[in-house]
């Protein structure tokens, strides 16, 4: 395992595979793609990786009781991109929010919930309209840019859910790839 290096702060121990997804990770992005196309590709470089057995450290699989837990394992030290685990507890969730940057999301272990929302607007007043409800088991890869990525996520199983997430940013200087949170429109929790 190496130690992967944020602002010259040691962010996590990775395992060999998360170090080889960094280096060609970095490839991809650095080619200075659009963010749909680079989401797009580094979502082929992690889709291999998901459901294997040491991808992650055991601690990186541990979560906490009363939130999911996000496992920050490598940022760029150019901010270019950030590497991180989330790990959810059952019925653990997200705010309804959009993001700061590209994302790629895949699921490592159990599945994960997600609904889809679109910001609608008259000119004088938005309103979130839900537009899916989309079940990610293990392996399942989604990937995506603002605008236009408005969701929550949620652990609805029985079991821990893990994720996998490449953000164009840099996560453990900002603690979070969350840009916005909205109101839900619906009125769940």
């Amino acid at each position: 395992m190496t130690s992967s290096i944020a602002s010259g702060t040691v962010v996590a121990r990775v395992t060999a595979p998360i170090d080889e997804l960094i280096v060609a990770a970095r490839e991809v992005i650095h080619r200075g793609l659009p963010p749909e196309l680079t989401a797009h590709l580094v979502g082929e470089l992690i889709a291999p990786l998901l459901g294997t057995s040491g991808l992650l450290t055991a601690e990186q699989c541990e979560g906490y009781p009363d939130r999911y837990r996000q496992h920050v394992l490598h940022a760029e030290a150019d901010g270019s991109f950030s590497i991180v685990a989330l790990v959810w507890l059952p019925g653990q969730q997200t705010s309804i929010h959009d993001h700061v940057s590209w994302c790629v999301t895949g699921v490592h272990q159990g599945q994960e919930h997600e609904r889809r929302y679109r910001l609608m607007t008259d000119g004088r007043t938005s309103r979130l309209i839900p537009t899916e409800h989309v079940v990610n088991p293990t392996g399942a890869i989604a990937a995506f840019a603002p605008p236009g990525d408005i969701h929550r996520v949620r652990n609805a199983g029985a079991a821990k859910a893990i994720s996998i997430h490449v953000y164009g940013a840099d996560i453990a200087r900002l603690g979070t790839s969350i840009r916005r949170t909205y109101r839900d429109p619906e009125g769940e929790q």
